[in-house]
């Protein structure tokens, strides 16, 4: 077999070894807790405010807005729910999420229904993207709180977060928007943005996985989410993971520094990808439109489960998702294909490619021919 052909650069990156190498001394030389007192300690959490710097600078915050989580996830939950806690005492009880959020996000909706919010879901056109009216009809002067992400996992598509911040803002509500995909391919500005609250993670820019940040706007009261010490200013209980704090502030001051370079190639690659695939026959793509990040296509294969496609792929040296790989285990269809109109059997037959910094033109061209063969193969099958 050929050397492993990597395209789910949506699910995780790989570690990039100048951002390992600065990581490294935090596991081995200065490996104290940054609350500890004494030098070892004093040195870390020297480390740990560089780190915050850094990322201040960079998304144009204030170095007292950014905290240090543990990944997308634990900082769309502690958005959502401590946001929606915070404003129940202003007597407001509903909450609204696009129906293609990530499962992080849709599940702390889920959690806050249960505890008597009202769940708004806003729907999406063919395209993959939220429209304006329907974030207008959404929200209203008890809504707590409006998430709605940056750019979607599975598609791609951009979301219109101008439009739901300024709904949100003047009914009085949070905005809060998840940026994990979005943050290694477009610059943020939390000015330009005005979000109460923005999300990403590492491990989509090639840093360490277990470390992402959520800022929070000055002024915004939330609730806390993990109870416990008092690291970051007593808003998130838990040991601040050094090392891998260290490696998100390198791996994203290096994706800003490069991503018009990385973007420029991405491009090429997926445009090239789509000329190999020019003469599938049944083949259509998810979310169509100028407004995309350049790494992820969808594309429907008429005929062709998903589950085999991938399988096949796999055994030849080819790594591929379905959609989210928080949902990979799962049986059902994707619900961000669903929601833009797809039957089950149509979100069934669907297969995202991500393309990174890393992968070459000869990789797309393999990539692509082996795609062909197996959807070959398996229409021949049925």
């Amino acid at each position: 077999m050929e050397e492993r052909i990597y395209f789910d650069h949506a699910a995780t990156t790989p570690l990039d070894k100048r951002v390992f190498e600065k990581m490294t001394p935090y596991y081995i030389e200065c490996f104290g807790n940054a609350d500890s007192p004494h030098a070892l300690g004093r040195k870390a959490m020297g480390a740990v405010d560089d780190a915050r710097d850094t990322v201040a600078r960079l998304i144009n915050a204030n170095k007292n807005e950014v905290y240090f989580t543990s990944g997308g996830t634990e900082a769309d939950n502690w958005a959502l729910i401590g946001g929606a806690y915070a404003k129940r005492k202003e007597g407001r009880n509903e909450i609204v999420v696009s129906a293609i959020e990530h499962h992080a996000v849709l599940s702390a909706a889920e959690r806050l229904g249960k505890e008597g919010f009202a769940v708004r879901y806003l729907p999406v056109n063919a395209a993959g993207a939220v429209e304006a009216e329907e974030i207008e009809k959404a929200v209203n002067d008890k809504t707590a709180i409006v998430a709605l992400m940056a750019a979607n996992n599975e598609t791609g598509v951009l979301q219109p977060i101008d439009v739901a911040e300024k709904v949100a803002h003047r009914n009085g509500a949070l905005f809060f928007t998840d940026a994990v995909q979005y943050a290694p391919y477009m610059p943020i500005d939390v000015k330009k943005i005005n979000a109460d609250m923005l999300a990403f993670s590492a491990h989509k820019f090639y840093g360490p996985k277990g470390v992402g940040v959520l800022y929070i706007k000055n002024g915004v009261r939330i609730e806390k989410l993990i109870g416990g010490g008092e690291q970051e200013r007593g808003l998130r209980g838990g040991t601040l993971n050094v090392a891998a704090i260290v490696g998100l502030a390198t791996a994203y001051d290096i994706a800003r520094r490069e991503m018009e370079k990385n973007n420029e190639k991405i491009t090429a690659l997926s445009r090239l990808f789509m000329e190999k695939l020019d003469t599938v026959y049944g083949l259509n793509r998810n979310g169509v439109g100028e407004n995309a990040l350049p790494s992820v296509i969808n594309l429907r294969f008429d005929g062709v489960e998903n589950t085999s496609f991938l399988f096949n792929m796999d055994l030849q040296g080819v790594c591929l998702a379905a959609g989210s790989a928080c949902a990979s285990a799962s049986v059902k269809p994707s619900h961000v294909l669903t929601a833009m109109g797809l039957t089950e059997k149509q979100a069934k037959e669907s297969v995202r490619f991500s393309f990174g910094k890393n992968n070459t033109e000869a990789e797309i061209a393999r990539g692509a021919e082996l795609a062909i063969q197996t959807i070959e193969k398996l229409r021949k099958a049925d």
